[in-house]
């Protein structure tokens, strides 16, 4: 019979539950069961040690194979569907979409509320620490999405340009862009991730990660 795997972290003001499982034990509530019955020792583990799980802020991100995407799980231990993850919000499907939407609403509400009588100077250091630095922010867990759900990302940061010259909004970007010397969103994220990619090949990236990496030997000389 097709086992699973369980794994579990306790720290001071956080915990976190793992639990693995080939698609077929999805169909009888076999992960239901499971995350239940881990809550529930969780919980009484902490209440004997004067300590209290909070059914409220308990989060449940489901990752299912390809084979099991119309599964519905129905945990009754403080039921979600989303997570928050160093301020990531995951879904079920990792298409990012409530992460993405998430951002552009915070940027828009910031660039907004960015002063138009500020000088040109200041306002691009505004926009540089408050919004460019959240669309850079663990960017390269988008990379690979499709670029209309980059989109909206990209147009934050168009009218982040436009604010800083002070145009209309129609305005064409790509010259605001080239002067600011910012890459457009995708680049950006493409960029970060052969940054990542180069530091984990040759440093200073963790060893576990770069135990990971191996180089491609290339079976002929190339010309």
């Amino acid at each position: 019979m097709p086992q699973s795997t369980e794994k579990s972290m306790l720290l001071v003001d956080m915990g976190k539950l793992e639990i693995f499982c080939p698609p077929s034990l999805l169909k009888n509530s076999f992960v239901d069961i499971a995350f239940e019955t881990s809550l529930t020792d969780i919980s009484s583990w902490m209440t004997s040690h004067h300590l209290k799980l909070n059914p409220s802020k308990t989060e449940l991100l489901f990752i299912p194979s390809t084979t099991g995407l119309h599964c519905d799980l129905a945990i009754s231990f403080g039921n979600s569907l989303i997570t928050l993850t160093l301020g990531v919000i995951l879904d079920g499907q990792l298409s990012f979409s409530a992460y993405i939407a998430n951002l552009t609403r915070s940027c828009r509400f910031l660039l907004y509320n960015i002063r138009p009588f500020l000088s040109q100077e200041a306002t691009q250091l505004l926009v540089q620490s408050l919004v460019i630095s959240r669309l850079d922010y663990c960017n390269s867990l988008l990379a690979g999405l499709p670029l209309r759900a980059i989109r909206p990302l990209q147009l934050v940061q168009n009218t982040a340009a436009r604010l800083i010259f002070n145009l209309p909004k129609f305005t064409h970007v790509t010259p605001l862009l080239r002067s600011l010397h910012w890459l457009p969103v995708v680049a950006r994220i493409r960029s970060k991730t052969l940054m990542l990619a180069y530091k984990a090949k040759l440093g200073p990236a963790p060893p576990y990660l770069m135990a990971m990496v191996k180089s491609r030997a290339v079976p002929r000389a190339l010309p």
